[in-house]
């Protein structure tokens, strides 16, 4: 989902890549969903649940990225979190969702100033982004995969392979997969570092590089039209000498645990039934994306 890294740039650990951005009509839609709330409640729990009842709309904060949550060509808000937030508020009685579109990096900020009610953007979990807003338990997890040539004929698939074999390695701007391979030991300044994973993508079918590392999902559809290049089978990166894996969530602003936590009520009956995998399968998502990984696990606690 990235410029920025894998969503959102921080300081000790992997983001979240942008994706592709949204089209221009986010601007018109964010100009309307301004209007704010009530000013946050000091309850035990906070009341913003039963505020957003009796008005019967929450404002999705949105980054345009895609498949996360942005604008279609048609101007309707889409994505995997909007769909989910659909679903969920839905059964939490509230009928309506709106969008609040905004730069990636302002979407804390905006949530926690009440721009609007929550984050709806895939946002990875993370200790720094614990200690500002609380997470709900992930919706997804990623994990990486690479672009290669037809029939991988380097045997890359992972990025130990790739500095054993001395592979030719890309990746994209600001995505956290340049961490990763500097990990396992390849010297960042031979890394080609590109635009984004079609960018990534044109240079393995032009044979500039052997190898781009992108997320799952991402190296996954990316590839679907080419004759040249396939994407490889989902693996876990390594970081500090651990298996590293993200996870995207919703958030909320601190003093609202009590909509965070009927958010995961219905959250975790979705996963239960295999609800969640529906919802989100339309968006490229696959049983590879699905988790039972906990907020709290990856807020380092």
């Amino acid at each position: 989902m990235a410029p920025p890294l894998e969503h959102g740039t921080h300081t000790s650990g992997p983001g979240r890549r942008s994706l592709l951005a949204g089209v221009a009509a986010l601007g018109a839609l964010g100009a309307g969903g301004c209007s704010r709330v009530a000013t946050a409640s000091t309850t035990d729990g906070g009341d913003l649940l039963d505020r957003l009842r009796a008005q019967g709309v929450v404002r999705l904060g949105i980054a345009g990225e895609i498949p996360f949550g942005y604008i279609d060509r048609d101007g309707e808000l889409t994505g995997e979190a909007p769909e989910l937030a659909r679903v969920v508020f839905k059964r939490l009685g509230v009928d309506r969702v709106q969008p609040v579109p905004t730069e990636f990096g302002s979407l804390i900020p905006g949530l926690n100033s009440q721009q609007f009610d929550v984050v709806a953007a895939g946002m990875y979990v993370n200790p720094e982004r614990c200690e500002q807003v609380v997470f709900a338990d992930p919706d997804y997890q990623m994990l990486d995969s690479f672009i290669v040539r037809k029939g991988n004929p380097k045997g890359l698939h992972d990025y130990k392979d790739v500095v054993e074999k001395k592979a030719k390695f890309a990746t994209g701007t600001g995505y956290a997969e340049i961490q990763y391979a500097v990990e396992a030991g390849y010297k960042e300044s031979d890394i080609l570092v590109v635009p984004d994973q079609v960018a990534g993508l044109n240079a393995v079918e032009a044979g500039r590089v052997d190898v781009f590392a992108g997320t799952a999902l991402t190296t996954r559809e990316v590839v679907k039209k080419s004759g040249k290049a396939e994407a490889t089978k989902a693996f876990t990166p390594i970081v500090d000498g651990k298996p590293h894996v993200d996870g995207g969530a919703f958030a909320f602003r601190p003093t609202e645990t009590r909509l965070r936590d009927a958010f995961n009520v219905e959250l975790h009956k979705l996963k239960k039934s295999g609800e969640l995998l529906r919802i989100l399968r339309p968006f490229g998502f696959t049983e590879a994306e699905m988790t039972d990984l906990t907020a709290k696990e990856l807020c380092g606690g």
